[in-house]
Order: structure tokens, then C-alpha cells, then sequence
């Protein structure tokens, strides 16, 4: 039995019948890769079930306690029932895309039942009209509580379902499971006992760690050195959300993204989708007639896991707010703001420490967060109070690698998440296989057209992609091209060259940089001294290659930098 974080909770405690609190996926499979070319329901079934023991959320439901004087508790349910979890509909013919964002916005709107482990799948057949999807493929609609999983810890149950081969067989349990018998009121009670008398002590130790941390933050913005995201308009996405949800997403090439980042010096792929983000608002907006002057602001959740939680449960998360230029028309200035502003919020992010606001979450009342939820939902406060953020972009990071499920190739995956008065949309980024995608999902009511909201995605992402190809055929861009090898000396993230791509910089970490940096007066002097004796000669090439050494170390560190300048804040959700 294991307690839920406070942070973990809140996602219990801020659910109404409005807004449920799960994230999920869509993922599409093609079955054409199982031997036999057709996939039975039966089959999955039986591989999810043999799969439970490699994840513990799928068995865990919850025991709350007692008047809610203290934070539920995670047990094995002793009645667990795989049938119930795993279920199976299809799509009426001709089964296309806009009947499965139909299909997934339906069920997503549903509540999952807290009396059993928090979390359903539903196996939907009969896709045989969607465009750049073999014919005869099925999707999976995921929904995992939020109080279970973030981005980061999803995906142990990602990998507890997929294989790297069509034809791998999942590892039998070291041991059989056995349940644990649901605890007794009194037990519960005797632990919130024990837990009350030390948070006094465990709250002292993090405001003395957390005040010379704001204190610092302080001093900054003062100074002008860190900046705030800056006003938040208010928008449709912001009021009270109905229980109706709708669903839609595009997906783009990941070299595409790569190519537009390097338009714009130090840019990072998560800037790009951001940008790409604001001119689909900006886009959708505008055609209501209801775009603002200032900026909208979202809210990009950060993994706050260390190295020796990655495979721990729950949530490890916080956030930073940016604004996404969605009050600049041109594309490449809006990607040049987005980066000056998301460099801006980072800065503030690590001034303050990103795990430092989540440690208060450990010491939210039980008793009167539920509470208060629903005093905010029944007064309509979300009316009324002032804005945090417009919306919620997170990115859920995948790997690159084919992945299979009971022979079945994942062909894409779309994210889905959870909203709340105040906060009616979210877009979850997924990348998968060379893929990225960006998904929508929002009340039926402030959004009665998502298939349009897609189609501002998909052409906000062709207009910054086309900008950035013009930028790149221009003149002063070649030249910098051709000059920068000779300005660069490290790949600090402030001076990152616009020409600079992928293939380059790790062309820059091996033996191209050794070579382009070897002095050329250094190679006539060698082959001088092939001439002279072999004394000589062996001390020449001894200098020489420790000469080579030096700039490729230098680069190499660099290059690490700047993947770990990059990994400051990874947008995951909430990775």
C-alpha cells in the first residue's frame, strides 16, 4: 500500500463532473504486420493480460480515507478484471477520421469509476478511410487518471504493452500476484495519524529551502534581469467548460521541425511547435473575430524527475508560462519571440527552481480541496478570477524505434488530456518513428469545429515552414553559412548559427571539427619534417594529434552543453 503525493491528489481533488481529470492517446496500428495479417480482439486481450505484472498502475485502484483527513492510498485490487478495463467497438463504415475524433471525443468525456484501478482502453475497429492509414488498421482511445501518470511515468505502461519486434512474447512474472485485502477505516486513520504529527516539520524544511530561491527570483525581476510572461487575455477557452469534448490533431515530419529551428539561432523544437501552436490560435481566433491584442499564454508542463525516479509512478512535474506570439502575423518573427521568451521563462523557471513550487503540493488539506474545487465550479469563478494562462501545450517525448502491440505496428499516436473551467484547451505534442504530432482537445462549446482548429494547425505550420525555406535561400543566410565555421569557437545555446543542423553539429562532434580546425601552417611543417630524421617525424605526429585532440574535446563538451541547455525544460505532460 502506497500513499499519493499531495500533487498526485489534486488531480482527485480538482475532478467535477465537468471536467474529469485523465489524459490519454490515440494511437493507430496496422494489423498487416501480425502473422495471418488479421488481429483478434481475443488476442489483445490475452496480451494485456499477460502483460498487468510489468506495471503496477493497471492493478492499483484506491482506498480513500475516512472523512478525507488525509490523501488516499494506492492498493492491489484483490477483484481486478482485465474485461472490464480492455473493451472493443468499431467505427460504422466507411470508417474515417472525422468518425474516430468523433468516437474519441465521446469517450473521452467520460469519468473513470475511482471504485476500480483508473484506467480503460477501448479497441476500436474499422478504419478504412483515413487518409495516409492502411486500410483495414485499428486505433487503441487510452485513458489513464491523472493521478496516476505523467508523461514521464506513462510510459512504463507504454512499454509494458509494446514489444521492438511483431514476433517478441512478453516476460512471464518472476512470481504470481497476489492481491492485497482492501485496508480497514481504522488502519487508515492510525496512518493519517503518524503523517499529521510530521508535516509541521517537512513544511519548515521547504519554505527554508524555497525562500533564498524566491528571494533571488525576486531580485531579478526587480532588476528587469527576468521578465513575466505578460498580460493574459481572456478568451473563449477561458469560462466555465461543459462535460462535451471534441478531439482533432495533424502530424508533421520531425525533420521538418528540425530544418525550421535552425532558421532562428538557438531555437529548440519545442519553440517551433509553440510557434506553430500561436498561429494556429491566431488563426482560429481571428476568423471569430474575437483575436486579442496581447499574447496568449500557455502553460508547457516540466518534468522535475530525477535520474532515480524515472521509473516511479505518479506525477513529477512543474510548469512555466509563455506567451506564443499569437498577437504577430509573421511567422518567423513569432518563432524569434517565442525563443526570446521561452529563453526568458527558463531563466526564471531555474532562478526559482522548477521543484520548488511542487513541494508545497505536499501539504494541500485533503479535507478542503475538494471543496474548494467545486466552490469554483459552482460560483463560476473561472469568469471572474484573473488568468494564469490561456491553455496548456505539453509534449510527451516517444522513441523513434518501431514499436508493436501483439504483432500489430503503431503506425501514429495523438494525445488527448484533461480541461477545467478556466482552461478549455489543451494540445498535447506527441513524437513517435520520425513524427510529430499536435492534437486538440477542448469543450464542445467553445471549440463546435475542431476539424477547422486542425486545419489552422496544419496551415500555420505550412506558412512558418515556407518562411523559413525563404529565409534560408537568402543570401545573407548562405553567407552566414559560409562564415560561421570560422566565428564559432562552442555551441553555447546563445550563439548557435542559423545554418546549423542536426547532421552538422554531429559532424562538428567527430573528426570533420578536428580536421577543419587543424592549422595549416601546422601540415606544412609536418610534411617538412617527413624530410628530416624519424626522431624528428615521431614527435611531429605525437604534437599534431594531441593538437587534434584538443578541439574535438573542446567540441565534444560543448556539444553536451548544449543538450543539456536543451533538457532544461523538457515540455512533458502534466509531460
Amino acid at each position: 500500500m502506497e500513499q499519493l503525493s499531495g500533487m498526485d491528489a489534486s488531480f482527485l481533488y480538482f475532478e467535477t463532473k465537468n471536467a474529469p481529470m485523465h489524459i490519454g492517446s490515440v494511437a493507430i496500428y496496422d494489423q498487416s504486420t501480425v502473422e495471418g495479417g488479421v488481429l483478434g480482439f481475443k488476442e489483445i486481450l490475452k496480451n494485456y493480460e499477460a502483460r498487468l505484472h510489468m506495471s503496477r498502475a493497471f492493478r492499483q485502484r484506491l482506498a480513500f480515507v475516512p472523512a478525507n483527513l488525509d490523501h488516499p492510498y494506492w492498493f492491489e485490487d484483490p477483484d481486478f478484471d482485465v474485461e472490464f478495463h480492455v473493451r472493443h467497438i468499431a467505427l460504422p463504415h466507411p470508417g474515417d477520421w472525422r468518425q474516430l475524433c468523433i468516437q474519441a471525443s465521446r469517450l473521452h468525456s467520460r469519468a473513470l469509476d475511482t471504485n476500480r484501478p483508473l484506467w480503460e482502453m477501448y479497441v476500436i475497429e474499422g478504419l478504412d478511410n483515413v487518409e495516409g492509414i492502411p486500410k483495414g488498421s485499428f486505433a487503441i482511445l487510452s485513458k489513464v487518471h491523472h493521478a496516476i501518470i505523467d508523461g514521464v511515468s506513462g510510459a512504463e505502461m507504454v512499454a509494458a504493452i509494446h514489444d521492438m519486434k511483431p514476433d517478441a512474447k512478453p516476460t512471464p512474472p518472476t512470481e504470481p500476484w497476489v492481491p492485497e485485502r482492501e485496508p480497514l477505516a481504522m488502519e487508515l486513520l492510525a496512518r493519517t495519524a503518524g503523517h499529521t504529527a510530521v508535516q509541521p516539520f517537512r513544511l519548515a524544511n521547504v519554505v527554508a529551502r524555497s525562500v533564498p530561491a524566491l528571494a533571488r527570483a525576486g531580485l531579478k525581476m526587480s532588476t528587469g534581469d527576468l521578465k513575466s510572461s505578460g498580460p493574459v487575455p481572456r478568451t473563449r477557452f477561458n469560462g466555465c467548460v461543459s462535460p462535451h469534448r471534441v478531439f482533432d490533431g495533424r502530424s508533421f515530419a520531425i525533420d521538418d521541425l528540425k530544418f525550421i529551428r535552425t532558421t532562428v539561432p538557438g531555437a529548440t523544437i519545442n519553440d517551433v511547435v509553440l510557434t506553430v501552436c500561436g498561429g494556429a490560435l491566431r488563426k482560429y481566433l481571428a476568423d471569430k473575430e474575437e483575436l486579442p491584442g496581447d499574447s496568449l499564454v500557455a502553460m508547457t508542463p516540466i518534468s522535475v524527475r530525477s535520474p532515480d525516479k524515472q521509473k516511479s509512478a505518479g506525477n513529477q512535474v512543474s510548469a512555466m508560462t509563455v506567451a506564443i506570439g499569437t498577437d504577430i502575423e509573421e511567422p518567423m518573427k513569432r518563432l524569434e519571440a517565442v525563443f526570446e521568451h521561452t529563453t526568458n521563462s527558463k531563466e526564471l523557471t531555474n532562478a526559482v527552481g522548477a521543484k520548488t513550487m511542487t513541494d508545497y503540493t505536499q501539504f494541500i488539506p485533503s479535507t478542503t480541496a475538494g471543496m474548494a474545487a467545486r466552490l469554483y465550479t459552482g460560483l463560476g469563478l473561472a469568469n471572474r478570477m484573473k488568468l494564469p494562462m490561456n491553455c496548456v501545450i505539453t509534449n510527451v517525448p516517444g522513441p523513434n524505434v518501431p514499436l508493436y502491440m501483439t504483432g500489430a505496428r503503431l503506425v501514429t499516436q495523438f494525445g488527448t488530456g484533461p480541461i477545467l473551467d478556466g482552461m478549455g484547451l489543451i494540445m498535447p505534442v506527441f513524437s513517435y518513428g520520425g513524427q510529430i504530432t499536435i492534437s486538440i482537445t477542448s469543450c464542445r462549446e467553445m471549440i463546435p469545429d475542431p476539424s477547422f482548429f486542425a486545419d489552422c494547425i496544419q496551415e500555420s505550420f505550412d506558412e512558418l515552414m515556407a518562411a523559413a525555406k525563404k529565409r534560408a535561400a537568402s543570401p545573407a543566410f548562405k553567407k552566414a553559412m559560409k562564415a560561421a565555421p570560422k566565428k564559432r569557437a562552442s555551441l553555447s545555446r546563445s550563439a548557435v548559427p542559423a545554418h546549423q543542423s542536426d547532421a552538422s553539429l554531429s559532424e562538428r562532434d567527430g573528426t570533420t571539427v578536428s580536421k577543419a580546425k587543424a592549422s595549416p601552417k601546422a601540415k606544412t611543417k609536418a610534411k617538412a619534417k617527413t624530410k628530416t630524421k624519424a626522431k624528428r617525424k615521431t614527435t611531429s605526429k605525437a604534437k599534431a594529434k594531441s593538437a587534434a585532440k584538443k578541439p574535438a574535446a573542446a567540441t565534444e563538451e560543448a556539444q553536451g552543453d548544449l543538450l543539456s541547455e536543451d533538457k532544461v525544460v523538457s515540455i512533458q505532460a502534466a509531460e
